[in-house]
């Protein structure tokens, strides 16, 4: 599915003899002159940095959630320590997503990506072996920054070099999101146990899939072209006013959709097992269902993206999604053991507004200037919003004693999560709210 993929989307750079450039501030695209037959390959390689990438922006999160008791233990570390780094991550991905524009403009972004996937591999890598938990927060957070910043910087990515296809290639980037975290989720216990069981070698490894994704980026940084380094300037095309994004409706609509679509995935993730737990299912059976709720984010998200470039309003997604998650939540009041697999398939389905909120930040900008601008701002802003949601259910949970007040809560949120929707999905562009 994927290598089609690739020959669909390279079917719309034109001819070998005449490759297109990334597009420029305007939206526009140049032709040059053919370099040679290493030009041809560019977008297919483009395209496999894309996809390694992607699969490395969870595996640091999830494959600590798998080994967090092991990691506990070995250094000691305090459970309020331990809380701190499950819910970290939100935080860094808002302070450190904003600093994306400016290095964006410095640097451009393929080459801050590149930088992401080595702070990634080399904060991975350390983090077990820094000596006590001062050295694993500082490893752990170089990475989330690498992290970051990457999140921020692949849709413009997409935008740059795949103008006509910013809802296919966001597929791909999203599948392969989603398979990278189900895939570390899954895999860090028995891997780490095939490795000798050490949770030190369990967690460092995953150090080895950031370092390939540096290999397929500095091979595209090699043939940049000047081209880039303006595209992903974010300052508006020659004589056009500056883009104000913080003024604009359909920036804060896709910021606000954007962290309360996080805040639902992060309370599924972190409170759905023991929601099922507390209602008789098996802790095995709890851990399925969670795999489950995770893995139907792999095809859809796939599809959703290619579904929703096709629509002029993304809205009714966004509406078909929210019911899922309201269904599900329902479903999880009045009967969590007995339709506990419809509930996690539910729950899955509705945790697909990420890619949709991907898929729009690239639909809401006339150039990828504008892309660097929306998507540092939704994505920060975004995350902030979500950090409280997970910790404000764990504190309903303790002083009321049962899963009511939690899961109406969650309910709560996602009625505004489905009229946001609405409003960011919108046929607009943030240049038309100047």
């Amino acid at each position: 599915m994927m290598a089609r993929m690739a020959d669909e989307d390279l079917a719309t750079l034109g001819p070998a003899a005449e490759p297109l450039t990334p597009a420029r501030p305007d939206g526009a695209r140049e032709r040059v002159p053919e370099p040679g037959p290493a030009a041809r390959w560019l977008p297919r390689i483009v395209i496999a940095g894309l996809v390694l990438a992607a699969l490395n922006l969870r595996p640091a999160i999830t494959s600590l959630g798998a080994l967090l008791k092991e990691v506990r233990d070995g250094l000691g570390m305090s459970g309020t320590v331990a809380g701190l780094l499950t819910s970290v991550p939100a935080l860094c991905f808002a302070v450190f997503g904003f600093a994306a524009p400016r290095l964006a403009r410095r640097w451009g972004p393929g080459a801050i990506v590149c930088a992401g996937m080595a702070a990634i591999a080399v904060g991975v890598a350390v983090r077990p072996f820094a000596g006590g938990t001062p050295g694993f927060l500082a490893g752990s957070a170089l990475a989330l920054a690498g992290i970051a910043v990457s999140n921020v910087l692949l849709p413009v990515v997409i935008k740059t070099w795949f103008p006509t296809k910013v809802g296919p290639m966001t597929g791909l980037y999203s599948m392969a999101l989603a398979l990278g975290t189900s895939l570390a989720a899954a895999l860090t216990v028995p891997m780490t146990g095939a490795l000798g069981g050490s949770w030190r070698t369990g967690l460092a490894v995953w150090a080895l899939l950031a370092v390939v994704a540096v290999v397929a980026w500095l091979v595209v940084l090699r043939r940049r072209s000047a081209s880039e380094a303006a595209a992903s300037g974010g300052q508006p095309a020659s004589g056009a006013p500056p883009i104000r994004i913080a003024a604009s409706p359909t920036a804060w609509a896709l910021a606000v959709f954007f962290g309360l679509q996080a805040t639902a995935a992060y309370i599924t993730m972190g409170w759905m097992p023991q929601i099922f737990r507390d209602a008789g299912v098996s802790a095995g059976t709890a851990g399925v269902l969670l795999a489950l709720t995770m893995a139907v984010g792999v095809p859809l998200s796939f599809v959703l993206p290619r579904l929703a470039s096709r629509m002029r309003h993304q809205g009714p997604l966004a509406v078909a999604l929210g019911l899922c998650g309201l269904a599900g939540y329902t479903g999880l009041w009045l009967a969590p053991a007995a339709g506990a697999w419809a509930w996690a398939l539910l729950m899955g389905i509705s945790n697909c507004a990420f890619p949709l909120a991907l898929t729009m930040i690239g639909m809401r900008s006339a150039s990828p200037a504008g892309v660097v601008k929306l998507s540092a701002f939704a994505q920060s802003v975004g995350y902030l919003i979500s950090i409280p949601g997970p910790l404000l259910v764990g504190t309903l949970y303790q002083h009321s004693g049962g899963w009511g007040q939690p899961i109406a809560l969650m309910v709560g949120l996602m009625v505004p999560q489905i009229a946001v929707g609405v409003l960011a999905g919108r046929n607009r562009r943030i240049e038309d709210e100047r």
